[in-house]
């Protein structure tokens, strides 16, 4: 298995607009050094403590995206280098990156997770929440944090349609919160789509996805 070679053939076949996040969770530096030395310069952890341990042994130039659920308790380990924070999805763990990002004199970016899948065990707002949300006083007082998109995960299904009709859905939330003028709330991002599922993310309208076993290997 050639790391170099995955990570080339996926970056030939995505569009230019498309920002390519390699999940290298669970994976030996390494093999991140080996998409480094390809070119790879984002790289999504879903453990606090492991992403941590790989910046301070990386290149610098690296950006580090948080994509697992975050615990409130660890955000303070990430806050000085994290890029990029996926799965937001409540006030209180907004208000906890904000808090850390002011004691780092930082303004970090985060996605907020949108329930999209019929099954249990997602995270994430449904449209209502999400718009409660963005019309609060207490968000409106965040002034150390940025939401730069949205991301969601469809159902874990072999069915296209469902899936489909989920990474749509997201997109029409997108849209229609892209329009709203909200000071800390500027969406550029739609993060959609992993290993399974990216190039139908894309005709959707994602224009980030998360791919790990497609470069590294399975786990």
């Amino acid at each position: 298995m050639s790391i170099t070679n995955n990570l080339q053939s996926i970056k030939a076949a995505l569009p230019d607009h498309i920002t390519l996040v390699a999940v290298s969770k669970t994976k030996p530096v390494s093999y991140l050094m080996q998409a480094y030395d390809a070119g790879q310069r984002i790289f999504g952890e879903n453990k606090i403590q492991e992403m941590a341990d790989k910046w301070e042994q990386m290149p610098k130039d690296i950006q580090w995206h948080m994509i697992g659920h975050v615990q409130t308790n660890k955000v303070k380990y990430m806050a000085p280098f994290v890029s990029l924070i996926h799965g937001v999805d409540s006030l209180k763990l907004l208000q906890e990156i904000n808090k850390q990002a002011l004691k780092n004199n930082r303004i970090i970016d985060c996605l907020l997770q949108i329930y999209i899948a019929e099954e249990e065990s997602k995270f994430g707002l449904d449209e209502a929440e999400l718009a409660s949300l963005l019309s609060s006083n207490e968000f409106e007082e965040l002034k150390n944090i940025k939401i730069v998109g949205l991301m969601g995960m469809a159902t874990f299904t072999d069915n296209k349609d469902q899936i489909k009709k989920e990474f749509t859905q997201l997109k029409t939330i997108f849209d229609k919160t892209k329009a709203l003028t909200i000071s800390n709330c500027q969406l550029e991002t739609l993060s959609m789509g992993m290993s399974g599922d990216y190039q139908l993310a894309i005709e959707c309208g994602s224009t980030m996805v998360r791919i790990g076993s497609s470069i590294f290997g399975g786990r």
